[in-house]
């Protein structure tokens, strides 16, 4: 099995900034540039290979080459690859919005539908996110406060901090915040249904389009309880430190903090995803050596066994 590098797909929404290129060496001639896809088999937007023999495919075109033994025994339990990840850089915040679950999504959009999980890189001060509803509302009163621009007045805005964890299951209503950068883990989707986007327009002058009634159909009017914080107990292995950020069916995430060496292990059950998000490593496993630099995104294939890394950072790794 094997390790690689792989560069991302990169999305110019109109919220996005600049952080993304100076903070996490990303390279386009974007402007803005709001997301990065880093680890994608997405058609809006898949990865590329960028290290080892398979240099320049794209990563769907590397994992029908490798096999399904790349995914792991629980990888291959899913129709499609299960997640998508991402950087997020809104310099403005973003519309106000809800996922569909995989019912829905899968009988109206034909993909699966989209819980997703945020970590937090970093944020302005007193920024804020819109996280479900403050109170029990109806379907009646969400479409009378959406169309006479009263929704925010019933959304829950909740501060956010630096390694904040949001789990967002589908039909949960929220936007990120104006100076938010955010690691995104999610389901492969890329179904989204906007209901107020604060009177913005998109490049051709006109309002972007909005879903009611889909939104309407599969939001969640209940508040929902969270601390933010992540869900496991931190663990010292060594030099690392690490921490489960969230886990659920489609995928489980760690956070983890290196001043030294450590192993990580890759199974046959599950492929895996480092994001370097602080310093710089050098990672190894059978024969391959891969230099990693703040906000790089490596994918090992399933059972690959021992991975090795070296260095002084900090990386969130995800499995199914």
């Amino acid at each position: 099995m094997s390790i690689i590098k792989l560069n991302p797909a990169f999305k110019d929404y109109l919220w996005g900034g600049t952080k993304l290129k100076e903070n996490y060496g990303k390279k386009t001639d974007m402007d803005p540039v709001a997301e990065s896809w880093e680890l994608s088999v997405h058609p809006d937007g898949p990865s590329i290979v960028a290290s080892g023999e398979y240099e320049g495919l794209s990563f769907p075109e590397y994992l029908e080459k490798k096999g399904k033994g790349v995914l792991g025994t629980k990888g291959n339990t899913f129709e499609f690859f299960p997640i998508l990840i991402k950087f997020i850089d809104a310099k403005q915040p973003l519309s106000i919005q809800v996922h569909p679950d995989n019912e829905y999504a899968l009988r109206v959009e034909h993909e699966y539908g989209k819980t997703e999980m945020w970590y937090i890189l970093d944020c302005e001060p007193d920024s804020f996110l819109y996280f479900g509803v403050n109170k029990e509302i109806t379907k009646e009163e969400f479409e009378r406060r959406i169309q006479d621009n009263t929704l925010l007045d019933v959304l829950k805005a909740v501060p956010v901090h630096k390694g904040d964890v949001f789990f967002i299951k589908s039909g949960t209503i929220h936007a990120i915040g104006a100076g938010i950068q955010i690691c995104e883990i999610q389901q492969n989707s890329n179904t989204t249904y906007r209901v107020y986007d604060f009177g913005r327009v998109g490049k051709d002058g006109k309002p972007r389009e909005l879903h009611i009634q889909k939104a309407i159909d599969v939001s969640n009017l209940s508040p929902i309880e969270s601390d933010f914080k992540p869900c496991g107990p931190e663990e010292k292995n060594g030099d690392c430190d690490t921490v489960r950020l969230a886990t659920c069916e489609y995928f489980t995430t760690f956070e983890s903090t290196l001043n030294g060496t450590t192993t990580l292990h890759v199974d046959d059950e599950s492929f895996g995803s480092i994001l370097l998000i602080e310093g710089n490593a050098t990672i190894e496993n059978d024969g391959t050596t891969l230099e990693v630099n703040k906000g790089d995104s490596v994918f090992i294939d399933a059972n690959s066994g021992d991975v090795k890394i070296t260095g002084n950072c900090q990386w969130i790794f995800s499995m199914v």
